[in-house]
């Protein structure tokens, strides 16, 4: 009997880069990885792009002439979009970096940067994106529930008090992966290699400004957490006595 033959479909990237060098050595190296490339030039255009095709992927400029990633960004997560969004800086101001988290992007990272760390990031954005996308696993549950707290990975949806609560793609991520193992203390770092896909020095705030954004969303009281602990001086834990559903 003959197998039968499956047809990988090839991530879809769009660059949003009024630079047409950056967007450019971007689109040749990301297509040498057999992704589908397309570019905007202007943040009018990209967002319509955005918002009217199904991409894995938009890499977003944050200096743009008329409507700035910031407001791209903006504009996708009020669509209800949840597009995993790699943004692009010259900016290295930690402000910056946080406005960007903070607005909806899963990453950054800050011109002049080396082709190897973005194909490397955008590789890790898409692999865990398709981990998650594909659970459960065997031994791994469908839906978590946490008191007030329900998780379901196959949607992506998380209810608190059976109100809908809407995270970014990283922020999902990073609840899923703390659901899976409550109790579990996580430094950073391993945070960032689990979550993100690589551990980079410098970058752990990252994994910071994702903690706040989340308990902002799924706390109470997010300066008296309920479900994910600070361990002072170690990291993080998820705390919390939760059922699993579609084993």
């Amino acid at each position: 009997m003959r197998g039968k033959l499956i047809t990988v479909m090839p991530k879809s990237v769009l660059v949003i880069e009024d630079n047409h060098d950056i967007a450019n050595l971007v689109m040749i190296n990301l297509r040498g990885k057999h992704m589908r490339v397309d570019h905007a030039a202007n943040g009018e255009i990209g967002l319509k792009m955005a918002l009217g095709e199904d991409y894995d992927l938009v890499i977003l400029d944050l200096m743009l002439p008329g409507m700035d990633g910031m407001d791209i960004c903006r504009a996708m997560r009020s669509e209800k979009l949840y597009t995993p969004v790699l943004m692009l800086t010259a900016k290295t101001s930690e402000l910056e970096r946080v406005l960007g988290l903070e607005v909806g992007a899963d990453d950054y990272l800050t011109k002049p940067f080396s082709v190897p760390e973005l194909v490397a990031r955008v590789t890790a954005i898409l692999r865990r994106t398709g981990e998650y996308q594909v659970r459960p696993a065997a031994d791994n549950p469908a839906v978590l529930k946490f008191d007030d707290l329900y998780v379901d990975v196959n949607k992506r949806q998380v209810l608190l008090d059976d109100n809908n609560i809407e995270l970014t793609a990283k922020e999902f991520d990073l609840l899923w992966h703390f659901a899976l193992n409550p109790g579990r203390v996580f430094t950073r770092a391993q945070l960032l290699d689990s979550v993100w896909g690589y551990a980079h020095d410098g970058y752990e705030h990252t994994v910071n400004s994702h903690i706040n954004r989340l308990r902002a969303k799924i706390e109470t009281d997010p300066a008296k957490p309920r479900y994910v602990i600070t361990v002072w001086g170690v990291g993080y834990k998820f705390s919390g006595n939760g059922s699993g559903e579609g084993r």
